[in-house]
C-alpha cells in the first residue's frame, strides 16, 4: 500500500461492490483508510474487500439496502460500534433510468427516486448522529453533471440527481455548525458496468451507442472509475477542509461547449 491522505479514517462507501464505488474503496484503502464496503450485492462487496486485503489494505464488507431505513440505521450502528467513529460517508449507490416523460412509467420514476434520493437521505440520516457526536465528518453525495445540463431521455435520472445536488447544499447549511462538510460529485459518462448495461438496454448496436456518447465529450473519451475516485479522495481528505456545499464536476467537458 502507498499514500496516507486518509490514514486511519473510517470511510463508509455504499454501492462499493463495483464500478466507481469499488475503485474508490480501493483508492481510499491505498491511502490508509479503514474502508467499509457496503452494497446490496454481497458477492460484489466481498470481491472488493478481497482485492483490497490482497494489496495489504483494511476493509470489511457490509450488506445494505439504502432504500430501507432499518438497514441503514443498523449499518451505521455496526460501523460505529466496530470502529468507534465514521469519518467519511460516500453515498455512491444508485441506479439508472432511461426514458423521456412519456416513456418513463411511474414505477420506474419512483424506483429511481427511491434509490438515488431516498437512499442518500436515509444513509446520511443514519450516519450523521455519529458525525455530530465526534464533531467532524465528510459526506460525499453522488450527483451527476446531468443535474446542471439537459440530456435526452433521462427524466427520472435527471430528477434524482438534481435532487441530490440540492439536498447536498441544504444539508451543508444544517451541518456546518457540527464540523461536517457535505459535497457532491457530478460525473459525466463513466465507463462502468452501470453504463455498459445502459448501452445494451438503450441501443440496438451498443458499439454505435458507445461512439455516440463519446462524441459528447470534449476529451472524445469516456471517463474511468478511477477518475471519479480521485475526486472523491480529495473531498474525503483534509485537503478539502475549506470546500463545502460544492458540486465537483468530473465530466470530460460534457457540460462545456464543443
Amino acid at each position: 500500500m502507498s499514500g496516507a491522505r486518509l490514514q486511519d479514517k473510517v470511510c463508509l462507501i455504499t454501492g462499493a461492490g463495483s464500478g466507481i464505488g469499488q475503485a474508490t474503496a480501493r483508492l481510499f484503502a491505498a491511502e490508509g483508510a479503514r474502508v467499509v464496503v457496503a452494497d446490496v450485492d454481497d458477492r460484489g462487496a466481498k470481491a472488493t474487500v478481497a482485492g483490497i486485503r490482497k494489496n495489504g489494505g483494511d476493509a470489511i464488507a457490509e450488506h445494505v439496502d439504502v432504500t430501507d431505513e432499518q438497514d441503514t440505521v443498523a449499518l451505521a450502528a455496526r460501523v460505529a460500534k466496530r470502529f468507534k467513529r465514521i469519518d467519511v460517508l460516500f453515498n455512491n449507490a444508485g441506479i439508472s433510468g432511461v426514458g423521456d416523460v412519456l416513456e418513463t412509467e411511474p414505477d420506474l420514476f419512483d424506483r429511481v427516486m427511491r434509490v438515488n434520493v431516498r437512499g442518500v437521505y436515509l444513509t446520511s440520516r443514519a450516519v450523521v448522529p455519529y458525525m455530530i457526536k465526534q464533531k467532524s465528518g465528510s459526506i460525499i453525495n453522488m450527483s451527476s453533471c446531468i443535474a446542471e445540463i439537459g440530456l435526452a431521455r433521462r427524466v427520472s435520472y435527471a430528477a434524482s440527481k438534481g435532487a441530490v445536488l440540492s439536498m447536498t447544499k441544504s444539508m451543508q447549511v444544517d451541518l456546518a455548525q457540527h464540523g461536517i462538510r457535505v459535497n457532491a460529485l457530478l460525473p459525466g459518462t463513466i465507463l462502468t458496468p452501470f453504463v455498459e448495461r445502459y448501452l445494451k438496454e438503450s441501443y440496438k448496436d451498443p458499439a454505435e451507442g458507445y461512439a455516440s456518447i463519446r462524441k459528447r465529450q470534449l476529451t472524445s473519451e469516456l471517463g474511468r472509475p478511477d477518475d471519479v475516485a480521485s475526486a472523491a479522495l480529495y473531498l474525503a481528505s483534509d485537503e478539502s477542509k475549506f470546500v463545502m456545499a460544492s458540486g465537483l464536476v468530473i465530466d470530460g467537458g460534457v457540460s462545456g461547449t464543443k
